[in-house]
């Protein structure tokens, strides 16, 4: 029961953890508003305004009250990653706030992409990178007409 308890202990340190600033990007430490930019293993933290390899766009699907669940307002969303270099994507994470609320707050709500415990997106494992000039799209359903926040906290080509 005590190895348990000290695990659990450590797994919720290291959640927490990854989930503040700064994070680690190589030998640096970002901070709130820079992305790990890592290219070819070397790793800078850039502010995100100049991060222009790549970018995210949202589009509103649907939007649709639930007389099942108490009249309560939902939206579908689809986010696009495009990756704008000449190169591919190998890794992406993206940072996610409290205006993520999922419909079921569980993985039902979301697709083609991972949800981390500590709310960080990354690539499903069937989608591995994104090409040169290519995008991805994944989608969720949340609660209410409020997009979610989503910024690219680290990207690797």
């Amino acid at each position: 029961m005590r190895s348990i308890l000290i695990l659990l202990s450590l797994l919720l340190t290291i959640a927490f953890a990854s989930a503040t600033f700064p994070y680690q990007c190589g030998p640096h430490n970002c901070q709130f508003g820079q992305v790990c930019r890592i290219d070819k293993g070397v790793c800078n933290c850039i502010p995100i305004n100049d991060c222009h390899e790549v970018s995210l766009s949202t589009k509103v699907i649907g939007t649709w009250v639930d007389g099942s669940r108490g009249n309560k307002r939902f939206t579908q969303y689809d986010i696009t990653i495009t990756n704008n270099l000449n190169t591919n994507i190998k890794q992406i994470y993206i940072d996610t706030d409290y205006t993520l609320r999922l419909r079921d707050h569980s993985n039902n709500s979301i697709w083609n992409v991972n949800l981390l415990p500590n709310g960080i997106l990354t690539l499903p494992s069937y989608q591995p990178s994104i090409n040169a000039h290519a995008s991805f799209t994944f989608g969720f359903v949340l609660e209410g007409t409020q997009p979610a926040n989503l910024n690219v906290l680290s990207v690797s080509f």
